[in-house]
């Protein structure tokens, strides 16, 4: 059983779509999703549709978080800059009644068992759901975790660091982030969870995919230009 692993979309449909070429030939069985599916790049409606289509496994992460208090018809303290502040205020009012009722119907956690596997779906960790998990954390951590959960195998997203720690006898994976790499290469980044005879390995991927669509998209959607040079570069906004 292969099963596709993917976070922080952050509205890059163009990421998104190369990620399902890319990994059309491996014949996932299931697809899961750590959120942060919204905000950043000025595609909602068509990522959200994507989901939907492929029946993707979903949970929503922090920016997810405020466009549905926008959906909701209230309002969040942070970010408090005007240029941070459209991303979101335009993502919300882009998107359809249907995907609308989508982002009010995720959580902030799922748990699975797909064959006899169970597994955790998380944006920053079982214990927060911002906190950040990254290649470089400390095993004691990943102990500390592994010590709360039942399930064997935890997929969380949130720090964009793409990784797969055994600890505890639990896997932790993190795929990185389909849409907003921050290592300076963009590109997706995706992961496989192969689980075949009660035995787990897991594959890390980046693919290409069309930058400067994105960029181009952002200029006419009137949205700050410097979230067209975070995705051209690969880098973080300040």
């Amino acid at each position: 059983m292969n099963i596709l692993l993917i976070s922080d979309i952050h509205g890059n449909y163009p990421a998104l779509k190369a990620v399902g070429i890319d990994v059309a030939t491996m014949h996932c069985n299931h697809m899961l999703n750590c959120g942060d599916s919204l905000v950043y790049a000025p595609f909602p409606n068509e990522t959200l549709d994507w989901l939907r289509q492929h029946r993707v496994f979903s949970i929503r992460g922090n920016t997810d978080d405020r466009v549905i208090k926008l959906i909701k018809g209230k309002s969040f303290k942070k970010p408090s800059k005007p240029e941070k502040r459209i991303m979101y205020t335009s993502t919300a009012a882009a998107l359809t009644p249907d995907n609308k009722g989508y982002m009010l119907e995720l959580k902030k956690r799922k748990l699975l068992r797909l064959g006899q596997t169970f597994i955790g779906l998380y944006h920053g960790s079982p214990a927060d759901h911002e906190e950040f998990l990254c290649a470089e954390t400390p095993e004691k951590r990943f102990r500390e975790l592994a010590k709360e959960t039942s399930c064997e195998v935890i997929v969380t997203g949130h720090s964009h660091s793409p990784y797969h720690r055994y600890v505890g006898g639990v896997h932790f994976i993190n795929p990185g982030s389909v849409g907003r790499m921050f290592d300076g290469l963009p590109q997706a980044a995706y992961a496989v969870l192969t689980i075949k005879k009660g035995k787990i390995t897991v594959t890390h991927h980046r693919c290409p995919y069309d930058v400067e669509a994105v960029v181009q998209a952002i200029a006419d959607h009137h949205l700050p230009p410097m979230y067209g040079e975070m995705f051209r570069n690969a880098t973080k906004s300040n």
